[in-house]
Parts: C-alpha cells; sequence; structure tokens
C-alpha cells in the first residue's frame, strides 16, 4: 500500500515539474513577436488620425500576425470585438434553430439572411483588422473584403424590415421597387467605400470619409424606412417596439463615433490601445445588429398573419437571389478596385 502511495505522489509530483515547464516551452516554440512601432515608421495609409504609437511593423510572415490578435496593438481591440460579437451571432443562431425551421419555412429566410450577413460582415471586420497591415496590397485586399461585409449586411437589414417590419400602405407603393433599390444602394456603398480607400493615397481623410458615408447613410435611410414608420406610430402592445427603437439608437451612436475621432482627438497619443472611436463604433454596431435580430425574431413571431398576406409565396425566394446577386456583384466591384490598385503599386514600384 506505502509503495503504490509513494508511486502516485511521485506521478503528481513529475506532473506539477511539467506545468511548471509549460511556460518555458511554449516561449521557446513560438516565435519572437516584434514591438510595435510608432506612426512615422510605416507609410502614412496605415496611420490613423491621432493613433501615434501601437502599429505593427509591415511584410512579416502570415504567422506573425496571426499571433498578434494576442499582442497588445492599436487594432487587438478591433479585432476583439468583433471577434466576440461573431460569436454571439452563431450562438443566437443556433438558439433560433431550435425553433425557427430554417429550411422548410420560407417566411424565415429573411431572418436566415440577416444572421448570415451579420456572421459574414463580422467575420470580414476581423480579417481586415487582423491581416490588413501585412502589406499595402494585403490592406486593401482585407479593407475591401471589410467593405463587401458592410455592403451585405445592408442588405440583410433591408430585406428583414421589408419583409417583417413593413405595414401595408409602404408596401403597397414600395412593392417591386424596395428590394432591388436596397441591392442597389448596398452595391453603391460598397462602391464607395472601395473608392474612398483607393484614393487615400491622394486626397484628404475627410474625402474618404465622405465617401464611405454618404452612400452609407442613404442606404441605411432607404433599409430603415419601415422601422422609421413602425416608431412613428409607437405602440406598447408592439413586442419588438423597444428592440427597433434600440437598433435605431445604437447605429446612430455607431454612425457618430464612425465619423468622429471623439477621445483621440481630444487626447492624441492616449487613446492608441483603448479608447479609439474606432473601438466605440465595432461595439454600437454589434449592439445594434443584436437588437435588429432580436427584433426580427418578434415581428417573425408576432407580425405573421400581416406578413404571410402581404408577400407572395415566391417573394422570399427572390429575395434570396437578390441577396446572392448583391454579394457578386460587391465581389466584382472588389475585383475591379483591386486591379486599379495594382496599378498604383506597380506604377510606384517602377517609379522608385
Amino acid at each position: 500500500m506505502a509503495t503504490i502511495v509513494t508511486e502516485r505522489i511521485s506521478r503528481v509530483f513529475i506532473s506539477l515539474q511539467q506545468i511548471r515547464q509549460v511556460p518555458q516551452m511554449l516561449t521557446e516554440a513560438a516565435p519572437s513577436m516584434p514591438g510595435t512601432v510608432r506612426d512615422t515608421e510605416v507609410p502614412y495609409y496605415f496611420r490613423e488620425r491621432y493613433v501615434c504609437t501601437g502599429y505593427r511593423p509591415l511584410n512579416q510572415n502570415w504567422r506573425y500576425y496571426l499571433l498578434s490578435m494576442f499582442q497588445r496593438h492599436n487594432e487587438t481591440l478591433n479585432i476583439w470585438t468583433h471577434l466576440l460579437a461573431f460569436l454571439v451571432f452563431l450562438v443566437k443562431l443556433r438558439q433560433l434553430a431550435e425553433t425557427v425551421d430554417f429550411v422548410e419555412d420560407q417566411h424565415s429566410w429573411p431572418l436566415l439572411i440577416l444572421i448570415l450577413s451579420s456572421l459574414i460582415y463580422s467575420a470580414f471586420s476581423v480579417a481586415a483588422h487582423l491581416l490588413g497591415g501585412k502589406s499595402e496590397l494585403c490592406h486593401h485586399c482585407f479593407f475591401f473584403l471589410d467593405y463587401v461585409g458592410v455592403a451585405q449586411y445592408q442588405y440583410g437589414s433591408a430585406v428583414v424590415h421589408f419583409y417583417y417590419a413593413v405595414d401595408d400602405g409602404l408596401h403597397r407603393n414600395l412593392q417591386g421597387i424596395f428590394m432591388p433599390a436596397a441591392t442597389v444602394l448596398s452595391c453603391l456603398s460598397c462602391l464607395g467605400c472601395c473608392y474612398g480607400k483607393y484614393c487615400n493615397h491622394s486626397l484628404p481623410s475627410w474625402v474618404r470619409k465622405v465617401c464611405q458615408v454618404v452612400p452609407s447613410a442613404l442606404a441605411y435611410i432607404w433599409d430603415s424606412s419601415p422601422v422609421a414608420i413602425r416608431l412613428f406610430s409607437w405602440s406598447s402592445s408592439d413586442p419588438a417596439i423597444v428592440y427597433h427603437f434600440s437598433q435605431v439608437a445604437f447605429f446612430l451612436s455607431c454612425a457618430f463615433f464612425f465619423t468622429v475621432p471623439l477621445l483621440e482627438g481630444c487626447f492624441p497619443g492616449r487613446c492608441d490601445f483603448v479608447g479609439q472611436s474606432h473601438q466605440m463604433f465595432h461595439v454600437f454596431l454589434s449592439c445594434c445588429t443584436l437588437c435588429q435580430i432580436q427584433a426580427s425574431h418578434l415581428d417573425y413571431v408576432s407580425r405573421r398573419e400581416l406578413y404571410s398576406h402581404l408577400h407572395e409565396a415566391g417573394d422570399a425566394a427572390l429575395f434570396v437571389g437578390l441577396y446572392v446577386v448583391t454579394l457578386v456583384a460587391c465581389a466584382l466591384i472588389v475585383v475591379f478596385m483591386l486591379r486599379k490598385v495594382k496599378k498604383v503599386l506597380v506604377f510606384k514600384t517602377k517609379s522608385k
């Protein structure tokens, strides 16, 4: 018996010794992570206004940028805010799948488009902020991908608002127009954002913001018009009204922080890692999306008699088709803009 106890104690001791060696083993196995650099050490098109430090050096290997997810730099919170949002949206999809038949019930397809578009925009945003610092070409590639995510999410917002939140009068006046127009506006939003990023070489930063904000603002006004009418006819008996109000409030907040570098403008150099307006934009956008999903689900459940009467049998399938058209059109826009970027890069290389 004593021998058995002694053997077990020795095994525990050996295990503890091995555990104590784990940090050293990980340190030896992991590559050395270059430290962050100042804004003066990266090209100007990588710099953010009033953010002075925390930039990752360019032209490192892919492993470095992947592992930089766990490094302290000025993109860390931008990565994690949307990575956590992606996981929350995934959990939300799993919860809804327990009660909603996303396969057989065509009326649920707009809700599925919204959730899928939310997952896509958050995933593309993570990729852009994580990998877009490798080189100028990667910067454009991944942020163009990010803009595709934003555009297709705008379409996802439009389809649930028009399908579930619309009233009889607006549907009668805009039937056959609303969703095609939403597709066009989403594509224009993608084009405007890509063009603004492309012109970052030659135009002031406020011009880039105008190219990004104006098409997106027009798309939001159009896409959210059914919700606006719902809010004007506020009813306490409407189970989704609070979530619709919340999503509008969150969206206006994230629009403000996207356009105005508030904290870093007031305290230059002190918000390089925490407190950037873009970080707040990510948080408010994620909250907006969660409220939007919840509101759309409640409308899907409580307004079924109304939207079943308004929409014909093939409308849901048509809107899925328009979603695919939006994705393809945005992909073509990205291919076109990347060709222009490559021409600029080739010209810069030859002129050196």
